[in-house]
């Protein structure tokens, strides 16, 4: 077996570094040591005899030597002086139990004919001399930041939660040389801590002690640092925080502190959806592994904000190939990029087309033979889709309706249609159009044996054309806000939340269902508006101010997930409800489909009154 060379590189800085802490090591057991002998004679050095002095000389470097050598193997000229904690007091009192079995032999054997008490006093002291050898650095270097800070413009920071999490933060934030924000104050509200200290600073009061303690402690900052709080508790202390004027950070969630990543660099913005006080969606991931694992899944529209996130958690299961279909080349790019850096294993097919060419889904399906298709491609900007309703019939109806065929006539297993809450008691063509899609999968449901399934579920935050994205460009650009209507209400969710959501129906799926998703209370947009411009420092009306534009065509104050005739039932996961599907005549719904194609084909100007005819519920708002 060729030997191979390894070379091992020699640490100049700790070599300097270990070889001053030994110097100060033996000169603070000499001083120790010497101590314990003046201290026998009553602190009187001229009655110190001679020989015990020539004893000293004689038994120092004896000593000297002996101590560091243990101490060298119980690594304590290995550790980091910023970072000396409880660990390093415990390997010196260890060493230390070796040097006194070595002193107790040294009295046994009279050794130099020193005095007893001068190798037990000296062992004591130079115990704590040793000590504060290794924390003197830390001291002094906490001392030193706090005259920086002084000089510097730094930030006094709260912390809330006086955990793990918090004594990471606060730790850090101590013993770095990159960071001079300084914690005055942990809020907590377990009252049983309150008064008592954290790594050195107090722990003030609860949550209704916040306004308070900014006030009194000078803060700049909050960092939200409790790990495993439900949704309520955090939207509660959030907007409390978000009222006070600080800046407002959070460690990002529980599975960084449990994998030890939770540091000030690990801090993000708090962000809306942290406000949307309720937990966040859990689904069973073994179950939506097993059943994605070596399938040929297709996502059409997989480029767009629910699509690529489809894909990105579709990649996580180990499909067996993945299909991006998407009409949009920079999104598809985008998507298939990413996919590609972190899953360079995954069998990626990455397609531009359009849901509305059937010689183009034949040839894709017809190749690929996918075995679960997740339909997310449609027209989704409510306002747009008003002003062009034939667009929104075309591509929402017809492709889910051209897509739900190919899926059909080339076997796909399982089709799962994304739609909305709008498609409740519509009152825009887009929400109709969803509505017209819902029909079609239940009516191909009985004509296939493809399962066919719709998810419905509210806004999404961060989604492409969301509230959110607008307002946060409204703020960067100083204002102002706009806002439709002063009492209009949404239920929302995050991007993965919808996603997880959309999984887990598949994997319930029976065929015919619409999927709803029990999403909490709503949330005011006003509200969400508000919190939002505080969140980024500013006061809301003072320093950007909010402006009611008037609810926009098609436009409604509150959204419904379900309609009244459909019902509910319950699924094994408690926040995911099954809606019992609508009887309807599927011959009579064919024949409207062809009327609606007949219609979009010649732009026909009532359009909206066409799709009212099909769907009851549908009352279009006149502009």
């Amino acid at each position: 077996m060729q030997e191979k060379n390894i070379k091992v590189k020699f640490d100049f800085d700790w070599f300097i570094r270990a070889l001053v802490v030994m110097v100060v090591d033996v000169i603070s057991l000499g001083v120790a040591y010497f101590a314990a002998l003046w201290l026998r004679y009553d602190m009187h050095f001229g009655l110190i005899p001679n020989e015990y002095i020539q004893g000293y000389i004689a038994v120092m470097p004896i000593i000297s030597a002996i101590s560091v050598v243990i101490f060298f193997l119980m690594r304590l000229y290995h550790s980091i002086w910023v970072y000396v904690s409880l660990s390093e007091i415990i390997r010196v009192v260890i060493s230390y139990v070796f040097i006194g079995i070595i002193n107790l032999v040294f009295i046994l054997i009279n050794f130099y004919g020193m005095p007893r008490s001068f190798y037990v006093i000296g062992t004591v002291f130079s115990l704590v001399g040793t000590i504060a050898v290794r924390f003197t650095y830390r001291f002094l270097r906490q001392f030193s930041r706090k005259f920086v800070n002084k000089q510097k413009n730094v930030k006094n920071v709260m912390i809330i939660g006086a955990g793990q999490a918090g004594k990471t933060l606060i730790n850090e934030m101590n013993t770095s040389k990159h960071l001079f924000d300084r914690v005055r104050c942990i809020i907590d509200d377990n009252p049983s801590k309150h008064g008592r200290f954290l790594e050195g600073v107090k722990i003030v009061g609860g949550r209704e002690d916040i306004p308070e303690a900014t006030k009194q402690y000078g803060i700049d900052k909050i960092i939200y640092a409790i790990a495993d709080s439900d949704g309520q508790t955090r939207k509660e202390i959030l907007n409390i925080c978000s009222k006070t004027g600080c800046e407002v950070q959070m460690i990002p969630g529980i599975y960084q502190l449990v994998n030890g990543q939770v540091s000030v660099s690990k801090l993000r913005k708090v962000d809306i959806q942290d406000l949307l006080g309720r937990d966040p969606i859990n689904v069973n991931l073994d179950e939506i592994r097993n059943y994605i694992k070596d399938k040929v899944v297709m996502v059409t529209g997989g480029g767009g904000s629910i699509g690529s996130e489809l894909c990105r958690q579709i990649a996580k299961s180990n499909p067996k190939t993945l299909i991006i279909f998407d009409i949009y080349e920079n999104n598809a790019y985008d998507i298939q990029q990413e996919l590609i850096r972190k899953y360079p294993e995954l069998d990626l097919v990455t397609l531009i087309g359009s849901v509305r060419n059937t010689a183009r889904l034949d040839y894709v399906l017809g190749k690929y033979k996918p075995e679960l298709v997740f339909h997310a491609a449609a027209h989704k900007h409510v306002p747009l889709m008003e002003d062009s309703p034939n667009e929104a019939v075309k591509n929402n109806v017809f492709g889910t309706y051209k897509m739900a065929m190919a899926a059909s006539k080339y076997g796909v297993k399982k089709f799962v249609l994304i739609s909305t809450d709008k498609a409740v008691n519509p009152t825009n063509i887009m929400g109709a159009s969803k509505r017209l899609c819902e029909m079609v999968v239940q009516m191909m449901n009985r004509k296939s044996e493809t399962e066919f399934v719709a998810v419905r579920f509210g806004n999404v935050l961060g989604s492409n054309g969301s509230v959110i994205p607008l307002f946060k460009k409204q703020i960067a650009e100083g204002g102002p806000v706009t806002v439709t209507h002063p009492d209009i209400i949404r239920y929302f969710m995050t991007i993965p939340e919808a996603v997880s959501l959309v999984l887990q129906a598949g994997y319930y799926a029976k065929g015919g269902e619409i999927f709803v998703l029990d999403m909490g209370e709503p949330m005011k947009i006003a509200d969400m508006a508000r919190n939002l411009i505080r969140l980024s420092g500013y006061e809301p009306d003072v320093d950007i101010k909010i402006v009611y534009t008037g609810l926009r065509p098609g436009e409604k104050l509150y959204e419904e997930l379900l309609m009244k005739e459909e019902g509910l039932k319950t699924t094994e996961n408690k926040m995911i409800y099954i809606g019992k599907p609508i009887e309807m005549d599927d011959e009579k719904f064919l024949s409207q489909l062809k009327r609606l194609e007949e219609a979009y084909k010649v732009e026909a100007l009532d359009m909206k009154d066409i799709v009212a005819e099909i769907v009851p519920t549908y009352t279009p708002k006149k502009n």
